[in-house]
């Protein structure tokens, strides 16, 4: 067989595996963009539904109780309160508005809940605007808090359907039953305690009580067919408590027309309002769990899509190379000659860096400082030279060895790298002593941020590796020059530099000293050749 004929046949075994394994990793990005597209659908219903929840269980029932305190007290501090909680109530609405998907992606009917929950804050606009007149003194604005709560309860019901996810849906319809449990129980308390009060004459507001025994039934069919959720549980529990039975049984007696005495109608109440706050905590509690597994589902279908993407461009990178590799025998000698390049500028870099603090070690540092100069010399007006070292770095070696020592030089080497600014070149100058080339800084700004590295030295919480935590500190010498063009001789200056830091170290170590600036005629007159310093 020829060689062409063979190298043909060779392609085509290499080809068609690939070109399947493309062909299904389009499927399968297909399918996951279609994932990725219902579970952000289902993390946007979440983060409505719980939004709405919320609404029902904390804004508007916190309004309802506020206006009532201020009409029953008028005051300076009720009238405060009610109108933080007309505040609080507002900006929750307008983030539960914003939340909602585009009106054009919503059923009839889930918009026809939305349109009839707009007129329902209507209604509580126009009740705040009577309260605020004084129409409703000796009165009760409830009704339209609780027709706006209702309508909330609609929509909230409403959003659940179009939950594709088992998990959101399961938690939606949780959320759901105990809303509903709340507001019936909060009707037939709200009703029963009002019929109490009234004389025996009263007429008992059966429709209503009624109303309020169905919203806890269908509340209670909502949360029976998830009994295994810790949540309901807690609910189902806390309802077969002895108290809780016996207000139950009382409020049967009630529909059935006994009116119970004093001693069992305080009981009764007393009931029904720590079942209702009970209640309101496992609706807010339901809300928030809500709003955090959309969350959750979300950070997980960007994960797998982001997983399927670098699949399918790695199948793709591979067909083509190795189809590439297969016609074209020269591109394997190019690509080790890449590599072969790449691994020399790693050894290269390397070789400019200190494999300990992964600073730049002296070499390094004179190449980039150089290269760093040259740039900056229409630019830069001033250069500043921090040199700093360790306080009794010796007696952490002595007493904690040299892995702490190690350790105390990576962790201050991260410190200072954080808190110099991004364009400052830092390197390990040897031993415990790091230097630091600030362009464009006065000794006075270099000082500055001296201080601050200093700080931020002082500050940090070193881990051992043998668990104990140290704290170290640090001495610094600053000193700056003009940037003459002509002049690249940093020895003055770090010696100056250096006469700073110790004098830092004289003046009790722990701080920061700025030597002396230099003017550019006397920087001319002191330097008579170029180059660097040679512990640099």
């Amino acid at each position: 067989m020829k060689f062409e004929t063979i190298k043909k046949v060779i392609l085509a075994a290499i080809l068609l595996p690939f070109v399947f394994m493309l062909i299904e990793g389009v499927f399968v990005l297909r399918t996951s963009m279609q994932r990725y597209t219902d579970l952000e659908k289902d993390r946007q219903f979440a983060d409505v539904l719980a939004r709405g929840g919320s609404i029902a269980a904390t804004e508007i029932l916190s309004e309802i109780e506020a206006t009532r305190r201020y009409l029953a007290h008028p005051g300076s501090e009720t009238v405060v309160d009610m109108q933080r909680s007309r505040l609080t109530l507002d900006r929750e609405r307008r983030a539960f508005y914003a939340s909602l998907p585009p009106r054009d992606t919503l059923d009839e009917g889930l918009a026809g809940e939305l349109s009839a929950l707009s007129l329902a804050y209507s209604r509580i606009v126009a009740a705040r605007s009577a309260v605020d007149q004084g129409r409703y003194s000796g009165s009760n604005p409830g009704s339209a808090y609780w027709y706006a709560a209702l309508k909330q309860l609609a929509v909230v019901d409403a959003l659940s359907p179009l939950i594709s996810d088992p998990v959101l849906l399961e938690k939606s319809n949780q959320l759901m039953g105990i809303l509903l449990t709340y507001y019936g129980e909060r009707l037939i308390t709200g009703i029963g305690t009002r019929y109490l009060d009234q004389g025996v004459s009263a007429r008992f507001p059966i429709e209503l009580f009624i109303q309020g025994k169905t919203m806890l039934g269908a509340g209670m069919d909502h949360m029976v067919f998830h009994s295994s959720a810790p949540i309901v549980r807690d609910i189902v529990a806390y309802l077969n408590r002895s108290e809780q039975v016996k207000a139950n049984a009382i409020t049967d007696a009630i529909l059935a027309g006994w009116r119970p005495s004093r001693p069992m109608r305080d009981v009764w109440a007393a009931a029904q309002r720590e079942r209702m706050a009970f209640l309101q905590r496992k609706m807010v509690e339901a809300a928030s769990d809500i709003h955090e597994t959309g969350e959750q589902f979300s950070t997980l279908s960007h994960l797998h899509l982001t997983r399927i993407l670098a699949l399918c461009a790695g199948l793709l990178i591979l067909a083509t190379l190795v189809m590439v590799l297969a016609a074209r025998g020269l591109r394997l000698i190019d690509r080790l000659s890449q590599d072969r390049e790449k691994l020399v500028g790693e050894l290269r870099n390397a070789a400019q860096t200190d494999l300990l603090t992964g600073l730049y070690n002296r070499r390094g540092f004179e190449v980039a400082a150089s290269a760093l100069l040259t740039q900056a010399e229409h630019g830069s007006r001033w250069i500043s030279v921090v040199l700093f070292d360790l306080d009794h770095f010796k007696k952490i070696n002595d007493v904690h060895g040299h892995d702490a020592g190690d350790a105390v030089l990576r962790q201050v080497a991260a410190v200072a790298r954080q808190n110099f600014r991004s364009f400052d070149l830092l390197v390990r100058h040897g031993g415990e002593e790091f230097l630091a080339l600030l362009p464009d800084s006065t000794p006075d700004a270099a000082a500055i941020v001296a201080e601050r590295v200093r700080q931020a030295i002082e500050a940090a919480e070193i881990p051992l590796p043998g668990g104990d935590v140290l704290k170290v500190t640090a001495s610094f010498g600053c000193a700056g020059r003009a940037n003459a063009v002509a002049n690249r001789n940093f020895e003055d200056l770090v010696k100056r530099a250096d006469l700073a830091l110790y004098a830092a170290k004289a003046s009790g170590r722990n701080c920061v000293i700025a030597g002396a600036t230099v003017p550019p005629q006397e920087e001319r007159r002191k330097t008579a050749s170029g180059g660097f310093d040679s512990r640099i």
